[in-house]
């Protein structure tokens, strides 16, 4: 007998100390760093053009991979890169980012991301695309949920209807819309057909004019001015956005507003900027870029990003030129939005800081 109570009494020991063992392993598993940790990974940035909301993706983007890299024990060594809207230019970066071996490639704004889709199909490298309004339209991905490729990113998409009752809320008898865009711009066709389509069913008159490059929009700005229209409408369009320094004077002496789809218009002297956080847009696109590289997640299973479109900016200085007080303006569009925001005239956000 004494010698089965021994051999139990041994066996229970055992036990015991295998299940300390197994703890302490557990906790060594919890605390020990991560297979990517001490890793490079590189990474290509191209920006499609010097535009305040665009250079406020990429900053943020950087600044944001650079906390997540000392997180997370890895390098993030960022390429960065601008094709100033020139599709040459544009096609020799990527092949450069390719070369250089890149682990990622971001492309900010339509064009960009189409480009680097191109140039992908076979390599497979990962995209992360930012500020495309409408990614499934231009064929970026096959839908928001599941993009189906090597692609995903953020969107800026823009809810015209929101903007068009903006105009309506200020000015509740306006009878004829300007319509302010680039053709050749993927990210004004959704929103100009929209604004068409709730022109249309309130039976308001609207005249179209485009412009291509900085001269053609200024004096396609004339003529609208020359229309006598009422206000003017001009969605996420980054050929307007390079010219609204060149053109906000034009519509604030002819009294005419300038509503758009981003703060960095306002910014630029439009009269109202309608849209996402351009800053939060950059951060959400590096944890997006870090999600692929460190936790392996697959770009064809990452949805794609949209955001709240509920903040509206105004330009208090062209508020003013217009007859309107700021505090007056902004309790007629609350009702329509999350937010309404100030800013003044300047051509960075940095001038602000």
């Amino acid at each position: 007998m004494k010698k089965i109570i021994a051999v139990l009494m041994a066996l229970v020991l055992m036990l015991g100390l295998a299940a300390c063992g197994s703890e302490k392993n557990n906790d060594s598993t919890t605390d020990a760093p991560s297979q990517t940790a001490g890793k490079v990974f590189k990474v290509g940035i191209c920006n499609y053009v010097d535009d305040a909301s665009l250079n406020q993706i990429v900053d943020n983007i950087k600044s944001q991979l650079e906390v997540l890299g000392k997180q997370n024990g890895v390098t993030f060594e960022i390429s960065y890169d601008n094709c100033n809207a020139d599709p040459n230019v544009l096609s020799q970066i990527i092949t450069n980012f390719i070369a250089d071996g890149v682990d990622l490639m971001v492309g900010v704004a339509t064009p960009v991301a189409i480009a680097m889709q191109a140039a992908t199909e076979t390599n497979k490298i990962p995209v992360v695309f930012s500020a495309v309004s409408d990614p499934v339209s231009a064929k970026l991905v096959e839908s928001l949920e599941k993009p189906g490729s090597n692609l995903t990113g953020t969107s800026d998409y823009l809810d015209t209807s929101a903007v068009m009752d903006l105009i309506f809320a200020a000015d509740p008898d306006a009878k004829t819309i300007g319509l302010l865009y680039d053709v050749g711009q993927d990210s004004s066709t959704t929103p100009i057909a929209a604004a068409k389509e709730y022109l249309d069913k309130k039976g308001v008159k609207y005249i179209e004019r485009t412009g291509t490059t900085v001269d053609e929009v200024t004096l396609a700005a004339r003529a609208l001015a020359a229309d006598g229209v009422d206000a003017v409408f001009t969605p996420t369009d980054n050929t307007v956005m390079t010219a609204e320094l060149s053109i906000y004077e034009i519509f604030a002496e002819a009294g005419i507003p300038h509503y758009t789809g981003a703060d960095s218009f306002a910014l630029n002297g439009a009269f109202l900027g309608y849209g996402v956080d351009y800053a939060n847009l950059g951060v959400e696109t590096a944890n997006m870029i870090a999600d692929i590289l460190i936790n392996g997640k697959d770009p064809a299973e990452t949805p794609v990003m949209t955001f709240d479109n509920g903040t509206a900016t105004v330009n208090t200085e062209i508020c003013e030129k217009l007859g309107y007080s700021f505090d007056e303006i902004s309790k007629i569009f609350a009702p329509y939005c999350t937010k309404v925001n100030s800013i003044k005239t300047a051509e960075s956000f940095d001038e602000l800081a």
